[in-house]
């Protein structure tokens, strides 16, 4: 078997931990609850597209419940929120600002998103770049 030297991932703090919680615990009933209400009653004559959107959101709010629980092994999902409501916010809400094309669909959306900005203070950075970029790769193949 290979051993490779493996450098211990940063500390994390608990008020960090506790807050990552209460924010995928906000992810699972929050986001959750307004998901899973439209899929189960609202659902029927919704373009394929609204409704792969709609089911890709219920899964992040199932999955959020585990982050409860595990947040730094969960730490991924919080990462892919990030990412996906930060990416909405800059090429598709700010851009559609800036070129005075703004909707009421995308001011209802913004309202959904911007909330992020807090997670970028909650989230360990130091621990994920750590954990997900610094330590080594995981073997392609079993060692002979």
């Amino acid at each position: 078997m290979l051993n490779l030297p493996v450098e211990p991932l940063p500390s994390v703090a608990l008020w960090r931990i506790n807050a990552m919680r209460i924010l995928f615990l906000l992810m699972a009933l929050v986001m959750g609850s307004f998901v899973w209400s439209q899929l189960l009653f609202e659902s029927a004559d919704w373009p394929a597209v609204r409704g792969l959107a709609k089911s890709m959101l219920a899964a992040l709010a199932m999955l959020s419940l585990l982050g409860v629980r595990y947040p730094l092994a969960m730490l991924p999902l919080m990462l892919f929120e990030i990412a996906w409501k930060t990416i909405w916010l800059v090429l598709i809400a700010l851009r559609a600002w800036l070129a005075g094309r703004w909707t009421a669909d995308i001011e209802a959306l913004f309202g959904e998103c911007i909330g992020i900005v807090v997670a970028y203070f909650i989230v360990p950075w130091r621990h994920a770049f750590a954990r997900f970029v610094l330590a080594p790769m995981e073997p392609l193949r079993r060692p002979r």
